[in-house]
């Protein structure tokens, strides 16, 4: 065996290959420019303990990352009085071994090289780990074909590295910042609802949107019209996904053709009555469904989904299409979310909110969650965002939070809804009214109210 392929840690031999002696090689230049000056941890925080192949290099850059995160000095003395203390110097090896770190390198200079070898090699393992992990995952019982993607994708999820932003002077960021005042916002009109797109401009990609009501308020219906005009009037935009938890596919078809067709609501959902459908209805019926199939909308009818599994779909369809425009879960607290030990339950619901608002951000789309108001809400005159059902940080995740409300009141047996734009990230809060006419589940925006709010434009609806 050749010296290449002997390598003396400590009083121990390990036996390699040629790429183990290379990662072992800058794991140690790594530990020892450390070693010789720790305000190098400064500069590869990107580097993760678990980025180290050999065990003892992991525990050494642990307590050192441990130590200079609570400001004390890290050096031979202090490492090995770390690991003294806990009764735990057979698992550094010895203080000799600290010694020979320090040794293999001359000068810390050189620091950032070398834990940029460390990351990448360790990304190649975790590599090799994973593709083991997905053989052996094939062989697992699953509920269907989606469950077992899911699977796949929360492995890949798990050896991707944290993330590491450098922060970054305006000198720097003066050439992306004019190319961005250069470029158009990128929002999506609804193109049906003309007071919103006016005031907003529609929906804006990267946002979290929650739309939000009591039952029977027609959050569905208008999530259903939210998606035909986005998909309508943005044709570029990328498709329309919608994960559908409680209605399956032709119940929401029906809705949507109801509203396109102008055919009755009830009439569809009971197959035209004892009677069946006149040739007019079936015509109107053909020719809605045929403009419909005609948009990139996607449905998933599913109970119990998971933000894995919208997000490992929302991916598919980004990959394949280059784009994405708008992501709807309807609706959020029927979700599967399991409950981690001693989570709360809201605690677990904040954690699909952040995961959700993350994934508008990085696929540049909107992501729509449709969410219940609480029983308590019913008491006021108007909700507020604590009435969010099991709200923990769905309202600081959000960028928009859109409440239907019932005032109660009826224009020729349609509902008067009051939309409420409790928050609004880049465009405040604004309220408009509209009819609900369920026959043919559509909303109606009415005139504004003429009276205008303190504050001025973004108010003018305000009671």
């Amino acid at each position: 065996m050749t010296d290449m392929n002997l390598l003396a840690i400590g009083s121990g031999v390990i036996h390699t290959n040629f790429d183990t002696t290379v990662d072992v090689f800058a794991e140690q230049a790594v530990l020892g420019s450390i070693l010789i000056d720790a305000s190098v941890l400064d500069d590869i925080t990107f580097l993760e303990p678990r980025d180290f192949s050999v065990k003892r290099h992991e525990l050494i850059y642990r307590v050192c990352r441990y130590l200079h995160d609570h400001d004390k000095p890290v050096d031979l003395v202090t490492v090995t009085a770390h690991f003294e203390s806990r009764n735990r110097l057979d698992d550094m090896g010895d203080v000799g071994y600290l010694s020979e770190l320090m040794s293999t390198v001359p000068t810390a200079a050189n620091a950032r090289f070398y834990a940029q070898i460390v990351r990448s090699k360790a990304h190649r393992r975790r590599g090799k780990e994973l593709a083991r992990k997905i053989e052996a995952a094939a062989d697992e019982d699953y509920e269907d074909d989606e469950d077992y993607f899911a699977r796949i994708e929360e492995m890949v999820d798990e050896i991707r590295p944290a993330q590491d932003t450098e922060m970054v002077s305006l000198a720097e960021a003066r050439d992306d910042y004019f190319r961005h005042l250069k470029s158009r916002a990128e929002k999506l009109p609804t193109g049906l609802f003309k007071q919103f797109d006016a005031w907003a401009g529609g929906m804006w990609r990267g946002w979290l949107y929650i739309l939000a009501g009591r039952p029977g308020a027609g959050k569905t219906a208008k999530m259903l019209l939210y998606a035909y005009g986005i998909a309508k009037h943005n044709p570029d935009a990328g498709p329309v996904l919608i994960f559908s938890q409680e209605m399956d596919r032709n119940e929401l078809i029906d809705r949507m053709v109801a509203a396109v067709a102008g055919v009755n609501y009830r009439r569809l959902i009971n197959k035209g009555g004892g009677e069946g459908f006149t040739d007019a209805e079936w015509d109107r019926i053909k020719r809605a469904y045929d403009a419909i199939s005609r948009l990139p909308l996607h449905i998933r009818d599913s109970a119990g989904v998971t933000i894995q599994e919208v997000r490992a779909t929302a991916r598919r369809f980004r990959k394949r299409y280059g784009k994405l425009a708008l992501v709807i879960v309807d609706y959020l607290q029927i979700m599967d979310i399991p409950q981690r030990k001693n989570e709360t339950r809201a605690a677990a619901i904040g954690r699909v909110t952040t995961a959700a608002k993350q994934m508008a951000r990085q696929m540049k789309c909107v992501v729509m969650l449709l969410s219940q108001l609480s029983r308590s809400s019913e008491n006021r005159e108007r909700p507020k965002l604590s009435d969010l059902k099991e709200s923990g940080s769905i309202e600081q995740d959000a960028d928009v939070v859109e409440f239907l409300w019932d005032t109660g009141d009826r224009i020729e047996g349609a509902k008067v809804v009051e939309s409420i734009y409790e928050k609004g990230r880049n465009v405040g809060t604004n309220e408009f009214r509209m009819t609900f006419e369920w026959w043919i589940q559509r909303f109606r925006e009415l005139e504004p109210r003429k009276e205008a709010a303190p504050g001025g434009k973004g108010k003018a609806n305000r009671k």
